[in-house]
């Protein structure tokens, strides 16, 4: 989808972000901002941050993720952890998935045109904190240029402070697990 040098500049307007918004609940919208503004013409067809919401108190563990930026239109909010946010959550992964059908039932759908999905988690303070989503249209449109790039502009804004293993659910591998 982008070419490296996107994500390099995105990567210098969020670092500046970072430095300029100690708060790092403060830096998603605008990041949200940033990322739509450079990957919307390129065929993101939203992205937005989910949040962990603990439901039974913080000794339960996390139950759901609740909806806290987003570009550029309302999703599903809140949202369980089965999906591909929920995986990407539990397993401390980043999840590509080229066609949303390989995730059958366990497949969230806010928009039912979306076809492809990118999912990062992110950290605050070294801790798990959510995930950042990204989805479009068309099936295979991210690639792992693509979730190496947006891992490099969370870094870079302070919200991922490792990196993740990458679990891609590929066309050619319809058979495979999910």
């Amino acid at each position: 989808m982008a070419a490296p040098e996107v994500y390099a500049r995105l990567a210098a307007a969020a670092a500046l972000l970072a430095a300029t918004e100690p708060d790092p609940a403060r830096r998603l919208q605008p990041l949200c901002d940033l990322f739509w503004d450079a990957l919307a013409p390129l065929g993101v067809s939203w992205i937005g941050f989910y949040l962990v919401e603990a439901i039974d108190g913080p000794a339960a563990g996390p139950q759901e993720m609740v909806l806290a930026a987003r570009r550029d239109k309302p999703a599903c909010s809140p949202i369980g952890m089965h999906g591909a946010c929920g995986q990407s959550y539990r397993e401390q992964s980043i999840r590509l998935i080229e066609d949303v059908e390989l995730l059958g039932a366990g497949y969230i759908a806010c928009d039912p045109r979306d076809r492809s999905e990118v999912v990062i988690p992110i950290y605050r303070s070294g801790s798990l904190w959510g995930v950042l989503d990204a989805d479009s249209h068309r099936v295979g449109c991210f690639h792992d240029g693509d979730a190496e790039g947006l891992a490099t502009v969370l870094t870079a804004c302070g919200l991922l402070d490792r990196t993740p293993p990458l679990r891609a659910n590929r066309l050619q591998d319809r058979a495979g697990t999910v």
